[in-house]
């Protein structure tokens, strides 16, 4: 956990994270950091699979679940890399998936958050939650 950390601190975080993924089946590196906006800590996650591939946690879901389990509830800034995605790999390839697009909603704030997603280049694409997950599913 860092306090006030930059865009590219929070890239440079999802990498570590990337880093440290137990991904033996996809070998598809996947980190996540997510700031929170109550106090900015920031909280990072990799993928973790497993041999029944429905026990697999994401990335995202690993970051803001551990941030959630200390009381945190909404998401500032989630940044989000893979490792081994190709250098010319669309953002479609580096994106979340819908189960964790339906759990950022659910933490995220219309008028504040923002998804960064690594290109690999010292680069990434800026999202908002409408962006990433039109007509999300609230309650």
């Amino acid at each position: 956990m860092s306090k006030h950390p930059s865009d590219s601190e929070l890239i440079a975080a999802a990498r570590e994270a990337a880093g440290r993924a137990y991904a033996p089946y996809s070998k598809f590196r996947v980190g996540a950091a997510v700031k929170m906006a109550e106090d900015e800590t920031v909280f990072s996650g990799c993928n973790i699979e497993n041999a029944s591939y429905g026990g697999t946690v994401c990335a995202e879901r690993t970051a803001i679940f551990a941030a959630v389990a200390t009381g945190l509830r909404k998401i500032e800034t989630l940044a989000l890399t893979v490792l081994d995605a190709p250098e010319d790999a669309e953002l479609k390839d580096r994106s979340p998936c819908g189960i964790c697009r339906q759990v950022i909603r659910e933490f995220a704030d219309d008028d504040l958050t923002r998804i960064l997603i690594d290109r690999g280049n010292d680069s990434w694409d800026l999202l908002t939650i409408e962006e990433l997950l039109p007509h999300g599913f609230r309650l």
